[in-house]
């Protein structure tokens, strides 16, 4: 029995599934010569134990890059059409204060978050297609053993690729997991896989620190932390809070094909307009918030002129001694801030307080030299752990019907979060990075 000592649960699923094959050997009379199909090639590759994993990561690293190269131009063009709506409303309207609420608070704020619309939406392709191919549940499949052998249950990675859309409907996806621990366990690892509320942040700060060269890898790289976090999280709560072994995984492995045009393009739409919806309304009344904070005093402002004299300003000084030792300014720490209503206002603060209308967001962001590539990737990183957004938080309440497991969610992360941002700067700094 030393062959199931690892799993006894799994090895009887094996020997069931070896009955089956059994009795319809013998009871199925098949013509001559095997039938060796094209999917039973492709997974000799995608499903090799020692080939399946390095095959994975390459696949999401290529489609971080083919986000970033197909919505570049589209990226461009918007941010043309911002900056040229900008300059026209602040000629066409006389008055300086309503001036001022379209040109910065409507246009400068919701367009810089808008402006990432396509690498989104990018991204949301690639998915389709991965999915809609057949290769989705083979990563799911590869995954599983690893997964396994960390106390992850294999179903959990279902969700969690849902993740990389919202946080919010991959939690909700664990009400199809068995085993109350499995899903408990996804749950409070899932918001650490990066949303693409989270991804305008990451392409500003990439863009801008590492140049269109090195942006999607950096991307990636943020990416494939959260995964690694998600993974050791799910170690120590499968080791302190929810001992016991992850449930066996079934799964049916479809089989491979071409991805239609229409579905993919369809599915990315679905799923872009849930980002759409939330910059029509949250993100949209959280930059007037941070804009109306931004100009008054309006006379110690001088309209909005000087920032430093703001209401948000202030706001800003008092919560940066936190923040210093990372090496960011007070505009940064307004900008988690208000970041925990929504990932994505996090830019939208950062498109009023820098005036984005007048220039691209990534170039005030160097120009003002806010960032060095070390902290710039150290603010990435702690966007993509800090406290999960509002919605987030909501979610998790309702699906354990208690507000325990949300706030454990808050503690938890919030200090994960400072504890790797601090080893990031640290370890960049030894390495003799500015």
């Amino acid at each position: 029995m030393s062959e199931y000592a690892e799993n006894l649960s799994s090895a009887l699923v094996q020997r069931r599934y070896e009955w089956i094959a059994s009795t319809v050997d013998s009871t199925v009379k098949k013509g001559s010569g095997e039938i060796f199909t094209l999917t039973d090639m492709l997974d000799q590759v995608f499903l090799d134990k020692h080939l399946g994993i390095p095959i994975f990561l390459t696949i999401l690293w290529t489609m971080f890059q083919f986000a970033f190269a197909v919505s570049e131009p589209f990226v461009v063009i918007i941010e043309r059409v911002f900056e040229m709506l900008g300059a026209w409303v602040n000629q066409a309207i006389s008055d300086p204060y309503l001036a001022s609420f379209v040109s910065v608070g409507v246009i400068g704020g919701l367009g810089s978050v808008l402006v990432f619309v396509p690498p989104i939406f990018g991204l949301f392709l690639a998915l389709s297609i991965l999915e809609d191919s057949g290769y989705m549940a083979r990563a799911a499949f590869v995954m599983d053993r690893f997964m396994y052998r960390l106390g992850l249950h294999g179903r959990s990675f279902i969700p969690l690729m849902i993740g990389f859309g919202c946080n919010v409907p991959a939690i909700m996806a664990t009400r199809s997991m068995d085993s109350e621990k499995d899903r408990m366990i996804t749950m409070l690892i899932s918001p650490l896989i990066s949303c693409s509320a989270r991804l305008p942040v990451y392409v500003l700060i990439a863009g801008a620190l590492f140049g269109a060269s090195y942006a999607g890898t950096a991307v990636f790289a943020v990416y494939a932390l959260g995964i690694v976090l998600a993974v050791v999280m799910a170690l120590i709560f499968r080791r302190t809070l929810f001992k016991g072994e992850p449930s066996p995984f079934v799964l049916e492995l479809p089989t491979y094909a071409v991805p239609d045009a229409s579905s993919a393009i369809l599915h990315m739409w679905s799923r872009g307009r849930m980002f759409l919806k939330k910059a029509g309304t949250i993100i949209f009344w959280a930059t007037i918030i941070v804009w109306l904070l931004s100009v008054h005093p309006w006379e110690a402002t001088s309209g909005g002129q000087v920032i430093a004299e703001s209401y948000i300003a202030w706001i800003g000084h008092a919560i940066e001694p936190v923040f210093q030792p990372f090496g960011w300014d007070w505009m940064a720490a307004v900008a988690l801030l208000f970041g925990l209503v929504a990932k994505e206002v996090v830019v939208g603060t950062y498109g009023i307080l820098l005036g984005a209308e007048e220039a691209g967001l990534g170039d005030a962001l160097v120009s003002q030299g806010l960032f060095t590539p070390l902290t710039g990737f150290a603010f990435m990183a702690f966007v993509l752990i800090y406290v999960p957004c509002v919605a987030v938080i909501g979610t998790i309440a309702k699906e354990t019907n208690s507000w325990r497991w949300p706030a454990f969610a808050l503690v938890y992360q919030t200090a994960l979060a400072f504890i790797v941002t601090g080893v990031i700067i640290a370890v960049g700094r030894l390495a003799g990075l500015s």
